[in-house]
């Protein structure tokens, strides 16, 4: 069977986004229509706020209701009190969904956000997220992608959002490719795959890229990468892609993603449940990461970045890496395996000391790292840590403007304690409690003093039904996120 992995790619090349005036909604056979709580009802909707207010409708964020109309519909959508950026994006997101059949979407939701280009920006968004499926595997797909956005704004704002639908476009083509990826079956995707799927993106957006294969990475003495991957059969691959502006960079960025195309847990097995079944995700923070670096150019992002993508599966056999087994990293620091589903931080350690030779000037690690950090956060909100206040500030902000959301975690130096070794510099795992805070005290240890933000995703990785503009399965986290902060860096960052 043949399939394109990353279908998304190619459906999306073909969306054309515009902007027309207010007055088209009258022309529209499917036009969404914006009504906010206590706010006027437009004439165009059939109905009165009173009678609104008996069908249930309030005008609360994501509340649709579709009337008929002569030759079509109208979509009343609920934008709130406030109608903000997310705001905006999960109504968009509603409205999507709630006309699932058709593939041309006109709207005056952009209309009433108080910045018209990140009013557009978020509706755009909102709405290929919103309607986003993967379909790759099914052969009878009932999904209906969307065709064309009419965005209905005043005359006035015209210019600043078509700006703003155009960088949506971007970064939903961006985290849709990220949702493929995870989506992704592992016997479909593997490491090599990947780096195969990276070559070509590369090409298209103006990346250059290495791939270091078994080989190389032996050469090298990547001995946390190679020790993941001693009990599997598919060789596994780093991957560094690397992204030049045109004009002068205004600072050199560093990304990490963790690339486990799927985690067994080696010889530490996990049990066969549910979460086991989606460890084919456990390279979500790879294919953000990759995403990320294929917006880059299109939105002329200043800052030079390069990118490291750690990629492995971590699986048991007579081969695999046993408890108690010392590792010797790419910088020459030892390490004690005392569980090898601890795998994540051991090939995100030579990632790091990767880009801190190529003299990155800070370092953005994501990953799907600790269950303790799903336990503590949920589904919806990442954990955050690091070393530098400005990189967290600087993450913190990027989170707020795309509605990925953070929420920052203390890096207690106290907790390193738990991760001494008797026989290695120091072992892959703390103790019973505080897990998400010990894994990222591992990973400083390889960032030591270069300004760094961690990202762990484990919660917000995948989501178990459709909200709002996070569809059901792989979310894409991270993607939209990576670009904002790195259109937000450069030197002067601090």
């Amino acid at each position: 069977m043949t399939v394109d992995l990353i279908p998304s790619r190619a459906l999306l090349a073909d969306v054309t986004v515009s902007v027309a005036p207010l007055e088209e909604v009258r022309n529209a056979r499917t036009a969404g229509v914006a009504v906010g709580i206590g706010k006027d009802v437009p004439d165009v909707v059939p109905l009165t706020r009173a009678r609104l207010t008996e069908w249930g409708f309030t005008g609360a964020v994501g509340q649709t209701l579709v009337l008929p109309r002569e030759d079509g519909i109208v979509v009343v959508t609920g934008v709130g009190d406030d109608p903000t950026p997310a705001a905006l994006r999960d109504a968009a997101a509603a409205f999507a969904r709630g006309v699932g059949r058709d593939d041309v979407l006109v709207t005056d939701l952009a209309s009433v956000g108080a910045d018209p280009g990140a009013a557009a920006q978020a509706v755009v968004e909102g709405i290929l997220l919103g309607r986003y499926r993967y379909d790759a595997f099914k052969t009878n797909p009932d999904a209906v992608p969307v065709r064309e956005i009419v965005l209905l704004v005043a005359d006035a704002s015209a210019d600043a959002a078509r700006q703003g639908a155009e960088r949506g476009l971007v970064l939903a083509r961006a985290a849709s490719l990220s949702r493929d990826l995870a989506s992704a079956p592992a016997d479909y995707l593997d490491a090599p795959g990947l780096a195969d799927i990276a070559v070509r993106l590369a090409g298209e957006h103006g990346l250059e890229v290495t791939v270091h294969d078994k080989a190389a990475l032996v050469a090298m003495g990547c001995g946390g990468l190679l020790g993941v991957n001693a009990g599997s059969v598919v060789e596994p691959r780093m991957i560094v892609l690397r992204y030049v502006p045109a004009g002068e960079p205004t600072g050199h960025l560093g990304f990490v993603g963790k690339g486990i195309m799927y985690d067994s847990g080696g010889i530490s097995l996990k049990p066969s449940n549910a979460m086991h079944a989606a460890m084919k995700m456990d390279m979500s923070g790879a294919g953000a990461v990759l995403a990320a670096m294929t917006a880059l150019a299109a939105l002329e992002v200043p800052t030079a970045v390069s990118a490291y993508l750690a990629c492995t599966d971590n699986m048991p056999s007579g081969s695999a890496t046993k408890l108690g087994d010392v590792l010797v990293s790419r910088s020459g620091r030892t390490i004690e395996v005392v569980n090898t589903d601890a795998e994540g931080r051991l090939v995100m350690a030579d990632a790091i000391a990767l880009a801190k030779e190529d003299g990155v000037e800070a370092i953005v690690d994501i990953a799907t790292l600790t269950g303790a950090c799903l336990a503590a956060l949920g589904t919806l909100t990442a954990g955050v840590m690091g070393n530098d206040e400005g990189m967290l500030a600087l993450v913190e902000a990027s989170a707020a403007t795309t509605d990925e959301q953070v929420w920052r975690l203390p890096l207690d130096r106290r907790y390193r304690k738990q991760l001494e070794s008797e026989v290695a510099d120091i072992k892959n795992l703390g103790g019973e409690f505080a897990g998400a805070i010990t894994a990222a005290l591992f990973l400083a240890e390889w960032v030591e003093g270069t300004p760094w933000a961690h990202l762990d995703i484990a919660g917000p990785m995948r989501s178990d039904v459709d909200d709002a503009w996070r569809t059901k399965g792989a979310t894409g986290f991270g993607a939209r996120l990576l670009v904002d902060v790195a259109a937000g860096f450069s030197s002067g960052w601090r």
